[in-house]
């Protein structure tokens, strides 16, 4: 629990903010670069994605509010909103009515700013749902019709975002073209395998490295193409290309990571050892189908020979191909896929959770397995490969109490897995 605590700790929104903006007389310094707010007309704030409200707290004192407007989108409604801001929450995992008018609200926020004027953009991950504008010609049903299979079919998040980016006015860099010619500095929490700007949140201040014909080909790779609605296929095949690298609107885009699962991994590690177990990182870019994932883990840990107590460190995000009907989420499947493989094997345990506390629809964060996990399942009558075959991990970790519940943390850089053997 201590090591698990320091890696959420590590990733804190605010704190990690914080370290990236603060306020020197009358400027603020962003990523060590200086805004003399004499110079700026006005400040606009749009905060985006699951983390953006513990984001904004840390801009209270730093901001001139006589200069301010914002805009939040977060998933829900908080309690304790901060002051001063429109709230406009969106919906998740599949865009609704609520994402779309903050994506209205978004593209009102921004529109009209001249040079003069700074958008300060507070980003993290869930974004790419709380948020949408569609393309013309595109309906909000059909973006969730998208976003539905390619959730179910075991597409990749980055691979996913490929399309979002191609079929939304704000993704892709379009927030940042609706801005310009104004300065642009996002923060950012990523939720992404390897961070790259462009996938989290979809990326919409961020360059898109990608063309409508990648997106067409994620459509060929999952056979999605006579599936999917056809306006989507029209739309691919006729809607203007999203800016690029080059385009000269990007000299004024700053796009900073604030935190990644990398330093909630390096936090980890540097707990582990402080309690006296031999910390081994495994690399924060594991994907693929979760299961499979699972059964790779529960490997390495059964076989792996290094001194003990040792702790093993991984970070990602898997996918599930949803085939069953059952409740789950990729981290409780993963954590089930590895049960038979570590099935006797003593003194070891897999902890698979997502860092945001919500695995998939439910209210557990992941699951743990030990060697002990499949003769307890099989004493009641609950054998692993069936419950992986309808999905319902959640149904086999609930009936041995061995879910993890923290609730939402408030933070999301992806996953977490920590094999220990003692």
């Amino acid at each position: 629990m201590r090591i698990l605590a320091a890696a959420i700790q590590a990733v804190e929104p605010g704190a990690a903010v914080s370290h990236y903006i603060c306020r020197e007389e009358n400027s603020l310094i962003i990523d060590r670069r200086e805004y003399p707010l004499d110079e700026i007309r006005h400040i606009r704030v749009l905060g985006l994605g699951k983390a953006c409200l513990a984001m904004t707290r840390p801009l209270a004192n730093l901001l001139p509010p006589h200069a301010t407007r914002g805009l939040l989108i977060p998933k829900g409604t908080p309690a304790d909103p901060p002051s001063g801001f429109d709230l406009q929450p969106g919906g998740h995992p599949l865009p609704d009515e609520n994402s779309l008018c903050a994506g209205e609200k978004a593209s009102a926020l921004v529109r009209g700013l001249n040079e003069d004027d700074l958008l300060l953009c507070l980003v993290s991950g869930g974004g790419s749902a709380l948020m949408t504008l569609p393309q013309a010609g595109v309906s909000l049903e059909d973006l969730r019709f998208l976003t539905s299979s390619l959730l179910t079919c075991g597409a990749r998040v980055d691979e996913i975002n490929i399309l979002r980016r191609h079929l939304d006015q704000l993704k892709g860099g379009g927030l940042a073209r609706l801005a310009s010619p104004a300065r642009v500095v996002s923060l950012i929490l990523s939720d992404v395998v390897g961070s790259p700007l462009e996938a989290i949140a979809s990326g919409i201040t961020a360059p898109d490295p990608s063309t409508r014909a990648d997106a067409l080909s994620v459509l060929e790779k999952y056979g999605l193409m006579k599936k999917i609605p056809p306006s989507i296929l029209a739309a691919l095949k006729t809607i203007p290309e999203t800016p690029k690298p080059e385009e000269a609107l990007f000299a004024r885009v700053h796009n900073v990571i604030v935190g990644s699962n990398a330093q909630a991994a390096a936090a980890a590690r540097r707990q582990a050892r402080s309690d006296g177990f031999h910390p081994i990182l495994l690399g924060n870019d594991w994907q693929g189908e979760a299961s499979e994932v699972g059964r790779k883990l529960g490997h390495i840990l059964k076989t792996i020979t290094p001194p003990r107590p040792f702790c093993l460190i991984a970070g990602g995000e898997t996918t599930v191909t949803v085939r069953g009907r059952g409740r789950g989420g990729r981290n409780q499947e993963l954590a089930l896929a590895a049960a038979r493989e570590l099935a006797g094997a003593p003194n070891v345990m897999l902890v698979s959770l997502a860092t945001d506390g919500e695995d998939g629809p439910t209210d557990a964060a992941g699951a743990v397995t030990t060697g002990e996990t499949l003769e307890r399942g099989m004493q009641l009558k609950l054998s692993p490969e069936t419950f992986l075959e309808d999905n319902d991990a959640y149904t086999y970790f609930s009936a041995l109490n061995d879910l993890l519940k923290p609730g939402p943390t408030g933070t999301n850089v992806n996953d977490l897995m920590l094999g220990f053997g003692w």
